[in-house]
């Protein structure tokens, strides 16, 4: 989470966004989002984030101006390209804009969420029609409990619906009493 102004100046951020994008006071101070968060865009022009002509397409300024002008919460989804080293990976973002008041005049909350793995999870997701096991990035054939524990960390308690109680036990349930007519 980061407070932010109407320039996307970062005035704050939580922690977790210090951790996440490896930052410092010094880093933040003064310096608007896209220069603190490596945005190709903001290295294009001297003047840096919000004034190469790619900008006015950023989510994320547009989210924040939004949320300014229309006084509510603004919410979009944008693709970002992370890069570490010689890595690069492609990340698919949340980001949410909120008034902020308490900051200051023209303040906003933004977060920025990684919705990845999410994203992903709403793409076919191949399953075998029989066993129900899923199919992974890697060909494997896995159970869809793992594959979604290692995906969402998302975990499953089990039990039997009544369909398949009386399909796979019903021999050994007890026969229902019916109440006698009087």
């Amino acid at each position: 989470m980061f407070i932010v102004d109407e320039d996307v100046r970062i005035l704050d951020c939580n922690a977790a966004a210090k951790k996440i994008f490896a930052l410092s006071e010094s880093a933040i101070q003064n310096r608007r989002g896209g220069e603190v968060l490596n945005c190709l865009n903001s290295l294009t022009v001297p003047e840096g984030c919000g004034k190469a002509p790619d900008c006015k397409n950023c989510v994320i300024r547009n989210s924040v101006k939004g949320c300014l002008n229309s006084v509510s919460v603004t919410q979009r989804p944008m693709k970002f390209v992370a890069v570490s080293g010689e890595k690069e990976s492609e990340l698919e973002l949340l980001i949410t804009a909120s008034p902020f008041p308490e900051a200051g005049k023209n303040a906003v909350l933004l977060i920025i969420e990684d919705i990845t793995e999410f994203s992903k999870l709403k793409a076919i997701i191949p399953i075998c029609a029989h066993c129900k096991r899923v199919r992974n990035e890697g060909a494997y054939w896995e159970q869809v409990e793992k594959y979604f524990q290692d995906h969402i960390g998302l975990d499953f308690s089990h039990g039997i619906c009544p369909e398949c109680t009386q399909k796979f036990f019903g021999e050994y349930l007890r026969p229902s009493v019916k109440p006698s007519d009087s």
